[in-house]
C-alpha cells in the first residue's frame, strides 16, 4: 500500500491505495503550527479507523504548496509511519513536458492534477481546480503543460466581501433557488455561485479557442460540484484526481 498526501493552503488530503485502488481516504485541515507529534497522530488514527497499521505502508508521496507545513509533515511521516517520504518537485519524473516560462513557478498540485488528467480522460485537456485558489490548467494531447489561469478561490473572494462590506454578512455557501435574489444571503449566494459558474464558461471558452480542437474539461477541489452544476463547460467532476495523479506518479517513478 501507498500513503498519498496533497498539502493545500485550506486542506490536507491523504490517501492509501491498494495498487490501483483507493481503499481510504481523509481530510485534514492545514494548520502551519501544528507539531509533528499531532500530526503524526493524526495520521496514525486514520490508518486506526481504516483498519491499516503503518507496517502495511510501502511508501508516502507527498505533493504541496504550503511550505510551512512541511518540516513537521516530514518529520511525522518517518518517525510515526516509518518511511522517508518522496516529494514532488520540477525534478520528479511526471510525463509531462512544462511549458511554462518557468516551470518552478508551477504548483505542485497543478503538476499532479495534469497527470491525472492526462492519463484518465487522455488529451487536449482543461483542469478545473476548485480550491483555495479557481486554477484553469491547459494540457495537450502529446503531454505538453501550457499554463492557465489563477483566479481567487469562491471561499476567498467571498471572506473579502464580509470583511470589507460593513453590512454584509458572512453566508453559508449553496445554490440559491433563483438567480435575482430577494434578500441579501441570497443575492450573495447567487453572485457567488452563478457568478462563478459563468467566470468558469467564459474563460474555459477563451482556453479552447486558444487550445483548438474539443478539450474536455474536468472539475476538481472541494466546491467543484457546487459550480460543476450550473457551469455548462464542465464534463466531468472528479474530486479524488489529485490523490490519482500521486498514484500515477509514484508508480511511474518505480518503473525507473
Amino acid at each position: 500500500m501507498i500513503l498519498v498526501i496533497d498539502v493545500g493552503n485550506t486542506n490536507i488530503g491523504l490517501g492509501i491505495y491498494d495498487g490501483d485502488t483507493l481503499v481510504s481516504n481523509w481530510r485534514m485541515v492545514t494548520v502551519s503550527d501544528r507539531t509533528s507529534d499531532e500530526t503524526g497522530l493524526l495520521i496514525l488514527q486514520f490508518f486506526n479507523f481504516a483498519g491499516v497499521t503503518k507496517d502495511d505502508i510501502g511508501d508516502v508521496i507527498i505533493s504541496s504548496v504550503v511550505p510551512p507545513v512541511m518540516y513537521a509533515l516530514e518529520l511525522a511521516i518517518r518517525k510515526y509511519v516509518g518511511k522517508e517520504p518522496i516529494l514532488v518537485t520540477s525534478e520528479t519524473k511526471t510525463g509531462l513536458t512544462i511549458r511554462y516560462d518557468n516551470p518552478l513557478e508551477v504548483g505542485a498540485d497543478r503538476i499532479v492534477n495534469a497527470v491525472a488528467a492526462l492519463k484518465l480522460y487522455g488529451g487536449p485537456v482543461i483542469i478545473v481546480d476548485f480550491g483555495t485558489a479557481t486554477t484553469f490548467c491547459s494540457v495537450t494531447a502529446d503531454g505538453e503543460y501550457l499554463g492557465g489561469i489563477i483566479c481567487p478561490g469562491i471561499k476567498i473572494s467571498m471572506d473579502a466581501l464580509f470583511a470589507r462590506a460593513a453590512k454584509l454578512p458572512r453566508v453559508e455557501l449553496s445554490r440559491p433557488k433563483k438567480v435575482i435574489g430577494t434578500n441579501t444571503v441570497e443575492s450573495m449566494q447567487s453572485g457567488a455561485v452563478y457568478g462563478y459558474a459563468g467566470q468558469v464558461d467564459y474563460i474555459v471558452g477563451k482556453m479552447k479557442a486558444e487550445m483548438g480542437g474539443n478539450p474536455k474539461v474536468i472539475a476538481t477541489g472541494g466546491l467543484a460540484r457546487l459550480i460543476a452544476e450550473e457551469a455548462k463547460s464542465i464534463d466531468e467532476i472528479n474530486r479524488k484526481l489529485t490523490m490519482e495523479g500521486l498514484k500515477i506518479i509514484y508508480y511511474l517513478n518505480q518503473s525507473n
